[in-house]
């Protein structure tokens, strides 16, 4: 078995965000697909696990980009897994040029449910992990706690329609990032970048949810949000912002 995975690929410009570059959406969607194809190739991906009732789902979500890749460019990920206990397993990434410019790391968590029960599975049980652990470490910091935010400086309200679900019927991770990305204007994105991301799941939101997205932006190098429904939070988040 391969302790590493990577996969290369090409950023066309109908992908592009409108400053000619990966949108950190599409990054994000390109994280979870390589962690597949490397789960896939040692036989315990969807396929397999499915047959049990049981998935992976992304529980937290770190990224830290030098920069993005442009259009036109060819770019590779490679995936590894650093660590894992009962409940989590600690996959991490490098995105890179093909030529060999590290263009940054991402951290991320993964844990195994029942898709009946919506409760977690024991991954000890999943021998394939113990012996295929890297050395390799990332060298970007864990993802800090994620606070709810109480001081929110302003409030957005926004439903969940059928585009923002998936396969496990609740809202896909790709599309809450968008709802917060969403936020700020074109002009913002001409003048600034988000260099790190930082996403945690606290519950799952399903079809027809409505939440209030709550922000502050009172500091402008970093943003904060909290996703609520019914009084709860469902996603916490931080954006941190570099002038381009």
């Amino acid at each position: 078995m391969l302790k590493e995975f990577s996969k290369e690929f090409y950023m066309s410009a109908g992908e592009c965000n409108p400053q000619g570059e990966m949108p950190l959406s599409l990054l994000v969607s390109r994280l979870i697909e390589i962690a597949t194809l490397h789960a896939n190739s040692w036989g315990v991906g969807f396929d397999r696990l499915i047959k049990d009732n049981h998935a992976w789902v992304l529980s937290r979500v770190t990224t830290e980009m030098k920069r993005y890749p442009r259009a036109g460019e060819d770019y590779e990920i490679v995936t590894w897994i650093e660590d894992y206990n009962r409940h989590f397993s600690q996959r991490n990434m490098e995105i890179r040029s093909t030529g060999g410019e590290v263009l940054g790391f991402a951290r991320t968590i993964w844990m195994v449910i029942d898709l009946g029960a919506r409760t977690g599975v024991d991954i000890s049980q999943l021998s394939y992990i113990s012996s295929n652990v890297s050395p390799r470490e990332c060298p970007i910091e864990p993802q800090s706690r994620l606070r709810p935010v109480a001081d929110a400086t302003r409030t957005v309200e926004y439903t969940f329609g059928y585009t923002d679900c998936d396969f496990n019927r609740h809202v896909n991770t790709v599309r809450y990032l968008e709802l917060m990305m969403n936020q700020f204007s074109l002009s913002h994105y001409d003048n600034k970048v988000i260099t790190r991301m930082e996403m945690a799941f606290v519950k799952e939101t399903h079809y027809g949810a409505t939440a209030h997205v709550m922000i502050n932006d009172a500091d402008s190098a970093e943003t904060r949000f909290s996703i609520n429904v019914e009084d709860a939070d469902r996603v916490r988040c931080r954006f941190t912002w570099k002038q381009r």
